[in-house]
């Protein structure tokens, strides 16, 4: 099956189970407190699917527009706009007539109901394949780290042990944001810790401007076994130490990848003749340069030397129920904290559609791959359909909010305006977001 189709079904899949669910949310509080659901909607657009069951009140549709979804409730302007059913006389099932904390909890009920879904796929994810992770200490050679870090005043083989007196666990996402917002980093380096002074302004974002990352398990470019290929009859044995590849630095593992990128870059404006590449490598302290012809992608027919590997917690199912949940929060805690990058002219070249979404899920189905990426979308849509933007739930909940400390209920005529300025807004974002995929996609 083409990579297309692979991404494709694991976007729509995903995104139709956390649209369900977090309108099953509003549903069953809204059934709780007596509101009649008129229509409960997967994605939007005029129906190509509909269904409803006898003696039910509820309407069951699939729209064209795999955009999101909805739940008409009976007295509230939302999405469907039913500005006439709110002239008529109010109704005691209606969404209108219900005390405000009732209403409160019916808006709240999906952003909740995305939480508890994250977190029960983590924990699940948890008690199946465990929780695997680099350990910062794990690897001989310490860290690499590159020329923004340099400049900071860490050093290739430094050990990072931990970040305003908080030391490290595990090598990913989470230490790098430790780094950006300490004051100082502690590393061991040649047996002695030192202490590293952080700048005051840093921030993700100009750790993605480098081409190599700000900090990586030194990985040198150590030759550990040869298979079929340039390699071999060109004479690289294993052991071999690789230096440089067509003159450019490829002694670790990150700096080799980096060469690779820029052939390949060459290769797409035109400039690669043939895959032939030169290749500077150091046997038992000798330098010797030899000629190794590479296929289309620039494989050598080399495997390299992993100086470090994976240690894997596992749970049993109680135990990875407490362990999902904390695994949910902190990636709840982690996305807030990154949010403000959004309101950057860097971050906000960065947002995506579809095709970002797509682009985040393996290219070959991997069942692992597919829940902890649908886990950490649930979470999104948790937070910002909580933000207090019109037509959002956190809009709805705003307006309530206020309703309750005021007792001044919003007239109608208001929040059909704000539901109307919320869509625009709402549209807008999704115009540019894709807008952004098509002109990193052509340009």
């Amino acid at each position: 099956m083409p990579i297309f189709l692979i991404k494709l079904f694991q976007v729509i899949l995903s995104l139709s189970l956390l649209v369900v669910f977090h309108e099953l949310g509003h549903f069953l509080f809204a059934r709780l407190f007596g509101v009649r659901v008129e229509r409960f909607s997967l994605f939007f657009g005029k129906p190509i699917l509909r269904f409803k069951p006898k003696r039910s009140e509820t309407e069951y549709v699939v729209g064209w527009l795999p955009f999101g979804g909805y739940v008409e409730l009976a007295g509230m302007i939302d999405e469907s706009l039913n500005i006439e059913q709110m002239k008529q006389p109010e109704q005691p099932w209606e969404l209108r007539s219900k005390p405000a904390w009732q209403r409160l909890i019916i808006m709240v009920g999906g952003v909740c109901f995305n939480l508890i879904l994250a977190c029960f796929i983590y924990a699940m994810v948890l008690f199946k394949w465990g929780d695997s992770y680099l350990p910062l200490d794990n690897s001989k050679y310490g860290m690499e780290f590159n020329e923004r870090a340099e400049a900071i005043g860490f050093r290739d083989g430094d050990v990072l042990l931990s970040a305003d007196g908080e030391m490290f666990e595990r090598y990913g996402t989470d230490m790098l944001r430790a780094i950006v917002s300490a004051e100082t980093v502690t590393v061991l380096r040649d047996g002695t810790e030192t202490i590293i002074t952080m700048p005051e302004e840093m921030n993700l974002l100009d750790f993605n401007k480098d081409a190599l990352p700000f900090v990586s398990f030194y990985r040198p470019m150590v030759i550990d076994s040869i298979v079929d290929g340039g390699a071999k009859q060109a004479g690289l044995i294993k052991g071999d130490h690789i230096i440089s590849v067509n003159d450019m630095p490829a002694s670790t593992w990150t700096t080799f990848a980096a060469a690779l990128s820029k052939l390949q870059l060459q290769e797409q404006e035109g400039n690669i003749v043939n895959h032939d590449l030169r290749v500077v490598y150091d046997r038992a302290g000798m330098l010797d340069t030899t000629t190794v012809a590479t296929d289309a992608e620039f494989k050598m027919g080399i495997t390299v030397l992993i100086p470090y590997s994976y240690e894997t917690k596992e749970y049993g199912f109680f135990a990875s129920i407490p362990a999902g949940i904390a695994y949910g929060w902190n990636t709840l805690k982690g996305y807030v904290s990154d949010f403000k990058y959004i309101f950057t002219k860097e971050g906000a070249t960065s947002l995506g559609g579809f095709v970002t979404i797509g682009g985040l899920f393996p290219a070959q189905w991997d069942w692992y791959s597919f829940w902890m990426m649908t886990a950490f979308i649930s979470i999104i849509l948790a937070f910002m359909n909580i933000l207090p933007i019109p037509a959002l739930d956190g809009g709805h909940v705003l307006f309530l909010l206020v309703e309750i400390i005021t007792r001044r209920k919003p007239s109608d005529k208001f929040l059909e305006r704000a539901q109307i300025v919320g869509m625009v807004i709402l549209f807008a974002l999704m115009i540019y977001a894709n807008l952004n995929d098509i002109i990193r996609l052509f340009f």
